[in-house]
């Protein structure tokens, strides 16, 4: 099996984060299309998606939502 490309694989609310995660444009692409154009990376949220714990791209969504709730 080969490594998730972060850059170019299509991710979806299911897709796995591994411990290759990258912050890329896929990656922005997708978490402005399901929070909205509000939507921007901070250090808080990115040592969250990357602290080892199994999380899905739709769970990372659902923190940033919760997290900049108004």
């Amino acid at each position: 099996m080969t490594a998730f490309n972060w850059h170019s694989d299509p991710i979806t609310t299911e897709t796995r984060v591994t411990d290759t995660y990258l912050n890329t444009q896929n990656v922005r692409r997708f978490l402005t299309e399901a929070c909205g154009p509000d939507f921007k990376f901070d250090r808080a949220l990115m040592a969250w998606i990357k602290d080892g714990r199994p999380k899905t791209m739709g769970e990372v969504a659902a923190e940033w939502l919760q997290r900049h709730k108004p």
